[in-house]
């Protein structure tokens, strides 16, 4: 199974946002085991550290965790057609079009976020983290 990671997801991880850091952690954790492949737009990380700098008020410390990131999930690139294929979601927020275009040509089989009816247009399903982790490891 193949899942692109939303900002909010890993950024709950990073800077341990309660009350969504232990199912956001699970997800990571059950990626790194290799249970599934976890995606993420390469685009998201210029997000991901200025939330993660801005919380923790120290850009050494953000970048650390950014290298991190960086080597627990697959960085997809934006191509061109992702682009034009975000137009034509009509996805109100653009960034969430993009990833919802990337995670399509990457075959993802799911979109793990806190804000689903973000991508209510998305060709691929958005789940959050609580019920991808009840759906197929209830254990």
């Amino acid at each position: 199974m193949r899942v692109f990671i939303d900002v909010n997801v890993i950024i709950d991880v990073l800077v341990q946002r309660e009350p969504f850091y232990s199912d956001s952690y699970k997800i990571i954790q059950l990626g790194l085991n290799g249970e599934f492949e976890t995606l993420m737009s390469a685009g998201s990380f210029n997000n991901v550290y200025y939330v993660v700098k801005k919380g923790i008020k120290d850009a050494g410390i953000a970048r650390e965790k950014i290298f991190l990131l960086s080597n627990m999930v697959k960085i997809c690139k934006s191509t061109p057609e992702d682009i034009t294929q975000a137009i034509i979601l009509f996805i109100p927020d653009f960034e969430d079009a993009i990833i919802a275009a990337a995670a399509k040509r990457e075959k993802a089989d799911y979109i793990i976020t806190r804000d689903e009816a973000d991508f209510k247009n998305s060709p691929v399903p958005a789940i959050n983290p609580s019920q991808f982790i009840k759906q197929f490891f209830p254990s």
